[in-house]
């Protein structure tokens, strides 16, 4: 089939699609390459085809979401790609779609942002069982990562649900005690938490920070936007495209990040989770999106007795050794160090014990956060 890539009501390029793979096999037209994707290379008036499919599956289900096999068995698909098409491409994190090109449909008569989608996907791949008649229009099938997720409204409002992983179903709450933690350290750009509990199972609940004239632009694709040199590192190549790209502030987002994500004791903060805000309709640069996605944290999967605030964890995005990483960071005179001094009882306010979560483990989360926040100011001091 044949498809116009849009970027909500601009033509960029027409395209030839698979009709069972949703493979983009040709690049038939141009229209406004302005309005590509950040990071697809474009050569005597060619975009790349093959970026330009990396970028297309990067909106879809990734194979490891817990529970996906069983899901799209209900969902009557083969593989998550093919749900790209059951909604057009549409997503709730940017404007971009495929237009059939025989088709009159109009982006402010079927976007998630102005419409309502069915919530048939999300209850699906949650595991619950839905009626015949599924309907597969749903921004749910445009979202990645590994956890369980789903987008719901909630009084005309976007909020995503988020689950956590076994033994300890903490990620959810690792969520609320980061927004807490933002509080305390007088960050203003960052996306505010809640639980919600479904029985005694936990889920973590966000507004879409995301509206109808914005985009959120990932790290992959500002680290594609331009060739990387051997001369600099990965943190020195992000930064250039940043400044390259125009966008504000990131050097000083960078640094807030990493002293946020030291404290949480985050594995997971990748180029994926990572990222900056663009407006759609003039392409002009916003800045940083704002921390979110921080749930894997806290020692979220050790258990209770390996608990240990001095641990030298891998890390990511830029060095997988943590005193590496911490060495980027070029101020530490900014961190309100009284507002961290009674941390451990944010914890053993947030965390509750659930089956789940023992008061051995709250405690040990308590004191672990406290050794953290200590070697935080030996390294401001250092």
């Amino acid at each position: 089939m044949r498809c116009i890539l849009m970027n909500k009501n601009v033509p960029v390029v027409e395209v030839e699609l698979d009709d069972d793979t949703a493979t983009i096999l040709k690049v038939m037209k141009n229209y406004e390459l302005d309005f590509l994707p950040i990071g697809i290379d474009v050569k005597t008036g060619i975009p790349n085809k093959k970026e330009l499919n990396e970028w297309w599956f990067g909106r879809c289900i990734p194979a490891s979401r817990s529970g996906i096999t069983p899901a799209l068995e209900q969902l009557g698909v083969r593989y998550s790609e093919q749900l790209l098409l059951r909604c057009y491409g549409l997503s709730l994190s940017d404007q971009y779609w495929m237009k059939p090109v025989d088709s009159e449909l109009k982006w402010k008569n079927i976007n998630f942002f102005e419409n309502d989608f069915s919530d048939d996907v999300g209850n699906i791949l949650f595991g619950r069982p839905v009626a015949e008649g599924i309907d597969l229009m749903s921004p749910c099938n445009t979202s990645d990562g590994w956890l369980k997720k789903k987008w719901v409204m909630i009084d005309s409002k976007r909020y995503l649900v988020k689950a956590g992983s076994n033994p300890y179903m903490q990620e959810p709450i690792n969520e609320v005690f980061g927004t807490r933690l933002h509080q305390r350290l007088g960050c203003k750009n960052y996306v505010s938490y809640k639980v919600l509990l479904e029985g005694d199972i936990p889920y973590s609940v966000c507004e879409n920070f995301i509206n109808h004239n914005t985009e959120l632009v990932s790290a992959v694709s500002i680290n594609r936007s331009m060739k990387k040199s051997n001369q600099f590192s990965s943190y020195e190549h992000f930064l250039n495209a940043c400044q390259r790209l125009g966008i504000p502030g990131m050097k000083e987002f960078v640094d807030y990040m990493l002293v946020f994500d030291y404290l949480m004791a985050n594995t997971d903060r990748h180029f994926g989770n990572l990222g900056a805000i663009r407006n759609v309709e003039t392409l002009e640069w916003i800045g940083p999106a704002p921390v979110f996605d921080s749930g894997t944290s806290l020692w979220h999967d050790k258990l209770t007795r390996a608990i240990n605030p001095l641990e030298e964890m891998e890390t990511k995005p830029f060095y997988s050794n943590i005193s590496k990483q911490m060495k980027l960071v070029s101020d530490f005179s900014w961190i309100p160090f009284e507002e961290l001094r009674h941390l451990e009882d944010d914890i053993k306010e947030i965390f509750m014990p659930t089956e789940f979560i023992d008061e051995e483990r709250i405690e040990a989360l308590a004191n672990a956060v406290t050794g953290r926040v200590e070697e935080l100011q030996d390294m401001a001091l250092s």
